[in-house]
């Protein structure tokens, strides 16, 4: 929010510089993101009149003016702007002045006239990007006095980040009386008189929708002047907080706005059918916004209609069917209060963001709208004329905010601050922030306003107090804590070891968001039942994932548009499933290899990464934990059905699996190359077998080679399963060294070639007990996967 430094010393003028007032607001709370001057370095700039004009003899569109400027004599000033006429005060840059962009103005000849100064306009003062003309000065602006002063140019913009829960201070009044509070001043707020009623013609005003409009003023105002222009300090302020000027209704409803902190809406009353009506919207019903922009609503928005259509996206914006313009001549003024939870997301669903959504979403007070509409009604009389009709006020009482007291402990207080406050100045503090405060023995009754929405609970107004009496003026503490360190177990796996030994492999780890485009989390997991986000950022980001392969599918792709044609990615994070409609949460590791298996280099022939380079680096993850795992053929919705592994443990728990992406969905997602994906569950992964010592034997081991002829569909596993099955106590390691198939080999059959190293812990082994050893393993070999001895 942006507020003019000037405006806010009307109300509250410490004797403080600008920066010492950021500093105070800041630490209040109220951060400062910036302050800026609220207008270009200049100097030598008046108030002048033109009091004489004539044609330049020389050139059509230029006039020789005489502008008095409060010296002894006028000035001739030659100029050619369209608007320049006699009578019209603007501002005027005398020989010597400074404009912005160090422009300095000096004594010249147009077309052989000679010219004593500039008449100046908006863009070259840089008080506007762009202007049309002057600037025309009230006909009462004193000339001869320096337009900074005139315009109150020596002014500061400063611009403060409030927090969500501060919504009392998106006003100037919020702001002042925060100053107040801070420097223990009285300040007053803005005086609002009731308008005379000068007509008796009213519109007729319902609300269906009471459950989220509790309150709705109008007022019917005729007769205004639409050409009317607005005040030049009004201009200004809105100026100074990020407003621009319109037309004089609209600008007295921004104004309005970021004087209280209440949004108004003025429609063209010629324009409306009926009765004004708030109410939900309708299926299928449309409304094109003040922006130009066409939007179908759903039948959970709130809007304003007559007997004929929706006006206005309530709280939001107005529509341009029924907007004031140029013509308007009777205005329905409108002020109303609506709940926060029901304008909450209404904007961003149809892709707005407007200071009126922006108040209402965080709170109004609702007790504010007489005072707001009787201060625009006041305005708009002063400004545009117009005679007044009466208020119609539709009022739900039993769903507007009731404020109920929230009580403060004493003792609380001063344990949580460690400082002791007099009573008298903790209920000052309560006072000036505009609460009622009730004082009991041991503690204090507090009612906050109805503007406070963030006081709820007795923290809150510990956190008044504390922010009040300022942070740096409360005593330093020790933060000595006793606690006990926890116990390192050695049965689980520290997460960064898996990290690290990922990066020494090549891989990146990355982080995508938890919520994931529908999209791509129907084409990976189409089974997967989702959960919907019912207030997503965007469109693309609408549900929860179930798997992390679709943040990673798409930051992979992202990088393989820009060139980048090997990319290895893992992310660990939670994956979210709906299970019996309760949502379950799941520690996952995820994972993706595409492009060369090696980076660039001279020393081996590139290649493409296959399905068991990854599978080499899941088997050295799983090495990090001592656990035996298999790799079992099965089928995946998003995976190649025949490159394809499920991972299990010994115990036949489900770890994760393994995989290329399926070519359907490759080409589908815009992949050009192969994708290798797996996931692991973060907790099975972790387990870790406990190292126990084994003696080491003092006699010779033996190492025996035997190929074995198998059916190709019997995978290795099992080969290595069924030998280690016959529990043979010499067995110590068994090594895969070379399958084969071809010449040799029959079709639909694959040679196995296997180490098998055998000791003995008591003697060394004679090569007819070998030959037993290895008989008896090939008898067991031919009779369970029959397997037999390659020739």
């Amino acid at each position: 929010m942006q507020i003019s430094e000037a405006w806010l010393r009307e109300y509250v003028n410490p004797a403080i510089t600008t920066e010492q007032l950021v500093e105070q607001l800041t630490m209040a709370g109220l951060e400062v993101d910036s302050v800026t001057p609220a207008a270009a370095v200049f100097s030598g700039v008046v108030v002048g009149e033109v009091v004489a004009m004539e044609q330049h003899p020389d050139a059509d569109r230029l006039k020789v003016c005489q502008v008095a400027v409060g010296e002894a004599e006028p000035l001739q000033i030659v100029c050619g702007a369209s608007n320049v006429r006699v009578g019209l005060r603007i501002p005027a840059a005398l020989i010597g002045a400074v404009l912005p962009g160090d422009f300095k103005i000096k004594k010249s000849k147009l077309r052989g006239v000679e010219s004593y100064g500039m008449l100046c306009s908006e863009k070259e003062l840089g008080l506007a990007a762009d202007a049309n003309g002057l600037m025309e000065l009230a006909a009462d602006a004193p000339v001869g006095v320096d337009i900074r002063d005139y315009l109150s140019l020596n002014d500061n913009i400063i611009e403060v980040d409030l927090t969500p829960n501060r919504a009392d201070c998106l006003s100037v009044e919020g702001i002042a009386r925060e100053v107040a509070v801070l420097n223990k001043m009285d300040w007053s707020a803005t005086q609002v008189e009731k308008s005379a009623v000068s007509h008796a013609d009213t519109l007729i005003v319902s609300v269906e929708a009471t459950d989220a409009c509790p309150r709705y003023l109008g007022r019917l105002i005729k007769g205004v002047n639409p050409k009317a222009e607005t005040p030049l300090w009004m201009q200004e302020r809105l100026r100074r907080s990020g407003v621009r000027s319109l037309s004089a209704v609209v600008d007295v409803t921004n104004y309005v706005l970021i004087e209280l902190g209440q949004p108004l809406h003025a429609f063209d009353a010629a324009k409306l059918s009926g009765s004004i009506n708030v109410r939900y919207a309708k299926t299928d019903e449309s409304i094109v916004l003040l922006n130009g922009q066409t939007i179908k609503l759903d039948n959970e928005t709130l809007v304003i209609a007559d007997d004929n259509q929706a006006l206005a996206l309530a709280g939001v914006m107005g529509g341009s069917e029924s907007a004031v313009s140029d013509d308007t001549q009777d205005v329905f003024l409108e002020c109303a209060f609506f709940i926060p939870q029901s304008i909450a997301g209404k904007a961003r669903n149809y892709g707005l963001h407007t200071d009126s959504s922006h108040r209402f979403e965080r709170g109004v007070d609702p007790t504010l709208q007489e005072r707001a509409i009787e201060r625009a009604t006041q305005l708009i009389i002063d400004i545009a004329g117009g005679s007044v009709g009466a208020i119609t006020e539709v009022t739900t009482a039993s769903t507007l905010p009731q404020r109920s007291a929230v009580l403060l402990r004493k003792l609380r207080l001063e344990k949580t601050l460690s400082i002791n406050l007099a009573d008298e100045q903790v209920v000052d503090i309560f006072q000036r922030l505009g609460m009622s405060v009730q004082t009991q023995p041991d503690s204090w009754s507090v009612t906050p306003p109805g503007c406070r929405f963030d006081i709820a609970i007795e923290a809150d107004l510990i956190e008044e107090v504390a922010r009040i009496v300022g942070y740096n003026n409360l005593p330093n503490s020790s933060l000595l804590m006793r606690s006990e360190l926890g116990k390192a177990t050695e049965a689980v796996l520290d997460l960064d070891r898996v990290k690290d030994l990922l990066v020494d492999r090549g891989y990146q780890e990355a982080i995508t968001y938890s919520f994931v485009d529908e999209d791509i989390q129907q084409v990976v997991a189409p089974d997967d039942d989702v959960i919907r986000l019912k207030n997503p950022i965007s469109s693309d980001l609408s549900v929860m994932r179930t798997t992390l392969w679709c943040g990673l599918l798409k930051a992979a792709l992202h990088n393989t548009n820009r060139q980048q044609n090997r990319v290895r990615f893992f992310e660990t994070g939670l994956r979210f499933v709906n299970k019996d409609d309760n949502m379950q949460q799941q520690k996952m590791l995820s994972g993706l290899a595409l492009g060369s298996a090696y980076s660039e280099q001279w020393g081996v022939a590139t290649r493409k990464v296959d399905f068991f380079d990854v599978k080499a680096d899941m088997q050295a993850l799983f090495s990090l934990t001592g656990a035996a795992v298999q790799f079992v053929q099965a089928k995946h919705h998003a995976l190649h059905p025949g490159q394809t592994a499920e991972i299990l443990s010994q115990q036949g728990d489900k770890i994760g699996w393994l995989g290329m992406l399926h070519p359907t969905l490759e080409k589908q997602l815009g992949f050009d190359t192969q994708v290798f994906l797996f996931e692991l569950d973060q907790d099975l992964l972790l387990n870790k077998q406990i190292p126990k010592f084994k003696p080491l034997s003092k006699y010779p081991s033996v190492r025996r080679d035997i190929a074995l002829i198998v059916k190709e569909e019997v995978a290795v596993s099992e080969i290595i399963n069924c030998i280690k099955g016959c529990a043979e106590q010499t067995l110590q390691d068994i090594v895969v060294f070379d399958i084969y198939r071809g010449k040799g080999v029959e079709e639909g059959s694959k040679s196995v070639a296997l180490s098998l190293v055998i000791q003995d812990f008591s003697q060394t082994l004679t090569d007819s007990e070998i030959d037993a050893i290895f008989s008896g393993l090939l008898e067991t070999l031919t009779t369970k996967i029959s397997a037999k001895l390659r020739d």
